[in-house]
C-alpha cells in the first residue's frame, strides 16, 4: 500500500539530513496519514479513505466530503477523488443513485 493521500495524492518528500559538521544524507519526509470514513450525505453512506491530516483539516473546514469535492478542481484529485466528485455531482444535480440489481 503506497504512503499517497486518496484525494490529493499528495506522497513522501525527499531532502537531506544536516550534520553539525555538514555532512548531507538523503532522506524522506513521510506525509501524516490518518484512515478516515467520512459520512457523504449526497450518497447516503460513509465513505472511507486514507487522508492527510492537511487535507481532513481542509474537509472539516469547508463542511464536508461532498462540499470539498465539489469545490476542488479535477486537476487537483486522484482518480479516486474524481470518480467520487462525478458521483456526488450525478446526485446533486438530480440524478439517480446506482442500485445493485440481483437476478
Amino acid at each position: 500500500m503506497s504512503r499517497r493521500c486518496d484525494l490529493t495524492g499528495r506522497g513522501p518528500a525527499t531532502g537531506n539530513n544536516v550534520s553539525h559538521a555538514n555532512n548531507k544524507t538523503r532522506r524522506r519526509f513521510l506525509i501524516n496519514l490518518q484512515p478516515a470514513s467520512l459520512h457523504s450525505q449526497a450518497l447516503g453512506r460513509p465513505v472511507r479513505l486514507r487522508l492527510s491530516t492537511r487535507v481532513l483539516r481542509t474537509v472539516t473546514k469547508m463542511g464536508g466530503i461532498d462540499v470539498y469535492l465539489s469545490r476542488t478542481p479535477e486537476s487537483r484529485l486522484t482518480p479516486e477523488g474524481v470518480r467520487l466528485k462525478r458521483q456526488v455531482a450525478r446526485i446533486l444535480q438530480g440524478g439517480k443513485k446506482k442500485t445493485a440489481v440481483s437476478g
